[in-house]
């Protein structure tokens, strides 16, 4: 079994790491912290310069048409350094309308491709307690969404947004223009810095081609998982690299912390997390690109990467000490970032819920039955 990425992919994660590191260092994101940015617009249009916000959109769209295992090294990368950049929202969102949308957002599509318009989505309706609070309702020929839907990210922004509603058919996916007429917004800021929005519509009328297919749902919401967890990956891969560093020079009774065995046992548990998310999300990624079903794979990608968040994050920032809770230190950072990550995907409880149930009607588990050489096991 070959984990290794190819040239081309090398290449992209070495330009990512190389400008996001450049950008991001933790002077400037401090100095970003304290300034009223919704999010990095310079890194942003540096993203577009590149081609880097649009690895994922289809080459006849004007996009790299790359997979999502191309997507996943730009967002380790992205993790690592914090980039407040919308990346992987405006890709997926322009991906899901050249697959699905046809030609009535070709133009649109394009437009994202050359940056000119900026997309986001939310998916939050899926993963929320409460479900989905946006519903869809036809009149006269015509959609009128009705309902409310929290923290959008870059809501306020953005020039379309993807979200999920109850339509009359089952969950469903509209594209919504964030000023249209019904639809009042209330901004806000999410826990890691990350400017998001409230949305309160009123009968916002939709035309029937802002309604994707209800295939087009579950179609994005596996790569909107495994573009959270590469994330999550980046992010929790960091958080260890900077704790190892602190625990070999911090010292206490005249030996490095690191050399205590319950701050070396702590990381290697976190290292454990990080590397089960890894080979989880690399499968997924994988068989998204070869387009075999990976419902299960899904879940299990997002139930490892909300307890990466949450196991890494903690231990990380314990042994950090009185350190840890100062935030002229930057610790603190990737524990805002791991905790959105996890809260986005909806957490742990959830997510083994959701695949409980589908391991309960599904007496095959994939990798072992869909491919070639396994077509005889039973």
């Amino acid at each position: 079994m070959d984990f290794s990425f190819s040239d081309e992919q090398r290449a992209i994660a070495e330009m990512a790491n190389g400008l996001f590191r450049d950008y991001c260092t933790d002077d400037r994101l401090r100095a970003w912290e304290l300034s009223s940015e919704p999010f990095m617009g310079e890194l942003w249009q540096a993203c577009v310069e590149t081609g880097l916000h649009a690895l994922a959109i289809p080459e006849a769209s004007g996009g790299s048409g790359l997979g999502m295992t191309d997507l996943l090294c730009l967002l380790q990368a992205q993790g690592a350094s914090l980039a407040q950049v919308p990346l992987w929202q405006h890709q997926l969102v322009a991906a899901t309308l050249a697959e699905w949308g046809g030609q009535a957002y070709a133009a649109l599509v394009e437009q994202a491709a050359q940056g000119g318009v900026l997309l986001s989505l939310s998916l939050a309706g899926l993963t929320a307690g409460r479900g989905i609070g946006l519903r869809l309702a036809s009149r006269d020929g015509q959609f009128a969404l009705d309902g409310s839907v929290g923290a959008v990210p870059l809501a306020s922004q953005a020039g379309r947004l993807l979200l999920v509603a109850e339509g009359p058919e089952g969950a469903c996916l509209v594209l919504l223009d964030p000023r249209a007429e019904g639809i009042e917004r209330v901004d806000g800021v999410a826990n890691h810095g990350l400017a998001v929005a409230d949305l309160h519509c009123r009968g916002v009328r939709l035309a029937r081609e802002q309604v994707l297919p209800a295939a087009a749902l579950s179609w994005l919401e596996q790569r909107a998982i495994a573009a959270t967890a590469a994330l999550q990956l980046g992010v929790s891969e960091e958080q260890i690299h900077r704790t190892v560093a602190y625990v070999s020079e911090r010292r206490q009774f005249d030996r490095a912390i690191g050399s205590f065995q319950a701050v070396q046992m702590s990381m290697a548990d976190s290292y454990i997390v990080l590397e089960a998310l890894r080979s989880s999300l690399y499968q997924l990624c994988y068989r998204l690109e070869q387009n075999l079903g990976s419902d299960s794979e899904a879940l299990a990608t997002r139930y490892l990467a909300c307890e990466a968040g949450h196991q890494i994050g903690h231990k990380t920032q314990h042994v950090h000490g009185g350190i840890g809770v100062d935030l002229t230190y930057p610790i603190h950072r990737y524990l805002y970032w791991s905790r959105d990550l996890g809260q986005s995907l909806g957490g742990p409880a959830a997510t083994l819920d959701r695949l409980g149930q589908w391991l309960a009607n599904n007496d095959t588990l994939g990798w072992k039955y869909d491919l070639e050489e396994n077509q005889g096991i039973r």
